[in-house]
């Protein structure tokens, strides 16, 4: 997808304004854009996630299964009402008779002194909505409406290119606060059997790993290591469409994929680097997080590829089991002299 098309995605779905269980706003944008594709169908499952569902075959083709689903979360860490006992930091507010409490993972130096803007019944940082500079996506909130604008530009693609085959997208609520809607989502039966959940993200930079320097293949978190299979085969995909990408351990937070892992689908993980994640910047003081728009537009085109795919998960481990027998096999007179 080229930068004339990309940004307006971008633009519209990063800029709604969200926070941990106030998702309704980037809801809205996402189904506004999908609503308009005629292969992909939408759901809401009674907890709020969205599940979209893309499908397409030729003529005399029955539908096939799909072999992945691609999920990112619709909120943000930000300041949210507090009803009965809070359960993070508090402040009052200028003008609002009701407290507020921060929801999401974030340093206690960051919140001194805190400049937001409301939005009724919960807050987010007063910071610019979204911003390109110098091939930068600067943005109130990049964690994970990029990753929900990742998705949606992929159906997108997917559609404009009439491609065949079958994925999911899964865009969840309150991730920020433990995955409440994913586990939710995982545990409704919704999902099917026997596919790979990938979990799209924006994760903070961390060596090797550098912004601009392409789409990450994300073997694991700061909580798990994903499934080895499919992890392989989004990498053999990445070289095949010639897509340069990292791979990265990327150990700053715990994302999605962790999640749906323990619930017993098999995962994999792929993100951009993310500069001032959770809009820590220099100094504890609050600023704009960023990303490379390389990155985000080189992601939505990696994940076109794998929607569509039907036999790399199975083949890179194979060719990598081919590859040490060969190995082994060389060396095997060798080893039985030296026995």
């Amino acid at each position: 997808m080229n930068r004339r098309k990309l940004l307006p995605v971008l633009r519209h779905i990063v800029s709604r304004p969200t926070a941990p269980f106030h998702e309704q706003a980037v809801a809205e944008a996402i189904l506004g854009f999908l609503r308009d594709l005629p292969h992909v169908a939408v759901r809401t499952d009674k907890h709020g996630n969205l599940i979209a569902h893309y499908e397409r075959t030729g003529s005399h083709e029955s539908p096939a299964p799909p072999r992945y689903a691609f999920a990112a979360h619709m909120d943000h860490p930000g300041w949210v009402r507090a009803d009965g006992q809070p359960v993070g930091p508090v402040v009052q507010f200028p003008g609002d008779r009701h407290p507020m409490q921060f929801l999401g993972g974030i340093p206690e130096a960051c919140l001194a002194n805190p400049r937001v803007r409301g939005y009724g019944h919960f807050a987010m940082w007063d910071l610019p909505e979204f911003r390109v500079r110098e091939g930068l996506i600067h943005a109130r909130a990049c964690d994970d409406l990029v990753g929900c604008a990742v998705i949606v530009a992929m159906f997108m693609e997917l559609e404009e290119s009439g491609a065949q085959g079958a994925c999911l997208g899964l865009f969840t609520r309150a991730e920020e606060v433990g995955f409440v809607g994913a586990m939710k989502l995982a545990a409704s039966g919704l999902i099917p059997d026997g596919l790979t959940i990938i979990s799209i993200e924006t994760s903070s930079e961390r060596p090797p790993a550098k912004i601009g320097g392409g789409p990450i293949v994300r073997v694991g978190d700061k909580s798990s290591i994903f499934d080895s299979a499919a992890t392989a085969a989004l990498a053999q995909i990445a070289a095949d469409s010639h897509i340069p990408v990292q791979r990265c351990l990327m150990p700053g937070g715990t994302c999605e994929a962790t999640a749906y892992q323990l619930c017993g689908f098999r995962s994999a993980a792929l993100c951009v680097a993310l500069g001032n994640y959770h809009n820590c910047g220099p100094d504890n003081q609050i600023a704009p997080e960023y990303v490379s728009f390389s990155d985000v537009r080189e992601l939505v085109r990696l994940c076109a590829r794998i929607a569509v795919d039907r036999a790399k998960r199975n083949q890179a481990v194979k060719a990598l089991k081919k590859r040490l027998k060969a190995n082994t096999d060389k060396y095997r007179k060798m080893l039985k002299k030296r026995a």
